[in-house]
């Protein structure tokens, strides 16, 4: 028998193989413990924090049906999370689908809720009648109390099954209603951590109080000596998140514009300002759900924006018959604006699921805030002509960088100007495998260059410190040499001319000395990044290396280290003889090619810090104190979080 009739008849018995006792099916909730990531995103602690959404947008729901005014959640000792909230109480009558309590469907049944036309609600945030599920069947134990007919009734389950059906706790008020949710994260699931992070929690839960105004929510940590309740409540909503947003910086208007309006079920909220600043800052929400990506609803207020602006700024005389129009980013620059839409049925699209795509959100975004805007500059000319005369302003300063612009444009694959701290380019034209590393120093630039992976990773040197875009305008960012460089080989553009598709490198990797002054170059390319190539960091392109700060050697061992405390514990570890030979890193320039490939650069043992868009609106506000104009509030933040050495105990 030939190779060939042997193999054939291998896939033959294969094949034969291949029966209906190899279809897996998945009762219950178990299709959510075997592949969590499918619902919540990562069993990491983006996962772990996503419990923690689910439950609390089933209050929103209430919320913005019209019933919950308050939403309190805790975080109790042992790390498990309490959720209440004022509502209507989840259903406990019999489900007819299910012959069960409503109570215990929701928290057992995939897609089972009042999202799916059944008129219990009309708008809804979350994972559309999964979520109750997906966190019970994500936690040890969950148990849920539930008032409403003038009763308390209880359930608890664990893993996902029910411990305890439904019964009965006893008599309430006929006033009182609400659910109240207590879970415990399984640590089989989440393997790299069940500990919450309070700021994180904090962060998100006033911007739910932002996007909804009205609503109070408040936050209890009580693994805290001291566990004080944060309250949240803004009667002023997206208006206040604009404020926030602003702390500490000049505005130009008395305070910031607020439409709102709604058509075909779908509710419009726009607040907007403008700084003194170059920067703009424009979030977008849909259903409370923070669309990184923009969409329809992005794409429906920049347009009104730009055409309500140009059409007063010619009415008004500013822009003269032959001039040409404003430009999107001439009418935007120094704005800070939150744009929020509530829909029916929202769909999302994008890698990451945060790109609004109904087509009827654009079309009901662009006339309901064309209408209000109009009509504020309208009875409000002494604020439109502040508005109109920045745009100018920012359209005489593109004009002049248009020039300058035209340099960082790519003509071909190959071509790259030759520029200080000269790029040496991967030889892979395939943008996913490509890594383009921004390296501080030419002495560690030599060495990435000598130590790489020719085939993959591209080499850009920067020498010092860039420019603090935070405060520079756009003429003056242009004429940046070491600015210029890092646009044209990423090969995206920028600004109008920004196309994410023509990005050459899916990794740009910033590189810098474990160190202050490595700090502080970190901090300004992640500025640059945010305000100038933000779709780059939204795509997930955006790293951080991790290079070691110690190699201890002993024999044959040899160890890299990030701290102090490592290095003391291997140390106390180690044999007093021989004596280990300890060498501290100043800087990436001390380690030769072979050492920076292996601890920094090498894919199988590199450490890469991903930044994510969290990650960057979280950093936004530090980037206005420590970049920014303001002297004040860099002088508290560094007082508020300043680690003082006493010189004396410090060993010389």
């Amino acid at each position: 028998m030939s190779d060939k009739d042997i193999e054939q008849k291998t896939k033959a018995e294969r094949a034969a193989e291949y029966d209906a006792s190899q279809i897996q099916v998945l009762e219950g909730l178990e299709a959510v413990r075997k592949r969590p990531g499918m619902y919540i995103g990562s069993t990491g602690p983006q996962g772990l924090h996503h419990l923690v959404w689910e439950i609390i947008d089933n209050g929103i729901d209430e919320a913005l049906a019209g019933f919950a005014t308050t939403i309190n959640v805790e975080v109790e000792e042992d790390n498990s999370v309490t959720v209440t909230d004022d509502g209507r109480g989840i259903p406990v009558d019999i489900q007819k689908k299910t012959g069960r309590p409503a109570l215990e469907t929701v928290y057992t049944v995939l897609h089972a809720g009042g999202k799916f036309g059944g008129g219990g609600y009309k708008v809804s945030g979350g994972l559309h009648g999964v979520g109750a599920s997906v966190v019970n069947a994500l936690s040890t134990n969950v148990e849920v109390e539930v008032a409403r007919g003038g009763k308390r009734y209880g359930i608890t389950f664990k893993r996902g099954k029910v411990d305890k059906p439904m019964y009965v706790i006893g008599d309430a008020p006929e006033s009182e209603h609400g659910t109240k949710v207590h879970f415990v994260p399984d640590p089989d699931i989440f393997t790299e951590t069940t500990v919450y992070d309070d700021k994180i929690l904090v962060t998100r839960i006033r911007e739910l109080a932002f996007l909804n105004k009205g609503l109070r929510l408040t936050f209890t940590d009580k693994r805290k000596d001291t566990a004080e309740k944060l309250e949240f409540h803004y009667e002023g909503g997206l208006r206040h998140y604009v404020e926030f947003l602003d702390k500490g910086k000049e505005t130009l208007l008395p305070e910031p514009v607020y439409v709102e309006g709604q058509q075909d079920g779908i509710t419009v909220e726009v607040s907007l300002q403008y700084t003194d600043g170059f920067a703009s800052q424009l979030l977008t929400f849909a259903n409370n759900i923070h669309t990184y990506e923009g969409g329809t609803h992005e794409a429906g207020f920049k347009t009104a924006l730009t055409r309500v602006i140009n059409a007063y700024a010619r009415k008004s005389g500013a822009l003269k018959a032959n001039d040409d129009a404003l430009s999107g980013d001439d009418v935007r620059e120094g704005m800070t604006a939150v744009v929020s839409v509530k829909h029916p049925d929202p769909q999302f699209e994008g890698q990451t699921k945060t790109k609004l795509g109904n087509s009827d959100a654009r079309t009901v975004t662009d006339r309901m805030f064309s209408e209000h805007f109009n009509k504020y500059l309208m009875e409000h000319p002494a604020n439109a002509k502040l508005i109109i005369d920045k745009a100018m302003l920012a359209s005489k300063a593109r004009l002049a960088a248009k020039r300058a612009r035209e340099v960082t444009r790519r003509k071909s694959g190959l071509e790259i100007s030759s520029l200080p701290g000269k790029l040496a380019d991967n030889s892979s034209k395939d943008p996913e495998i490509s890594e383009l590393f921004i390296v501080e120093g030419d002495s560690a630039g030599g060495s990435a260059k000598s130590g790489r992976s020719r085939l993959t990773q591209a080499i850009l040197p920067i020498r010092g410190k860039i420019l603090n875009v935070e405060k520079a305008s756009m003429e003056r960012i242009l004429a940046n040499e070491e600015i210029r460089t890092l646009f044209t080989a990423m090969g995206t553009g920028f600004g109008e001319d920004f196309d994410i598709s023509k990005a050459r490198y899916h990794k740009l990797i910033i590189m810098t000395d474990a160190d202050v002054d490595g700090a502080h170059i970190r901090t300004l390319l992640l500025t640059l990044i945010y305000r100038y190539l933000r779709p780059v960091l939204d795509a997930g392109y955006v790293y951080i290396a991790q290079p070691p700060l110690y190699r201890v050697r002993q024999g044959k061992m040899m160890r890299y280290l990030d701290t102090d405390a490592e290095l003391e514990e291997l140390v106390g570890q180690l044999p007093p003889s021989p004596k280990p030979e300890i060498q501290r890193y100043k800087g990436l320039g001390e380690m030769d090619a072979s050492q920076l490939w292996e601890t920094t650069m090498n894919p199988e043992n590199r450490r890469l810090l991903r930044v994510s868009p969290e990650d960057a609106d979280a950093a936004n506000e530090i980037f206005e104190t420590l970049m920014g104009d303001k002297v004040e509030p860099r002088r508290k933040f560094i007082e508020d979080n300043a680690v003082f050495v006493d010189a004396k105990n410090i060993d010389a």
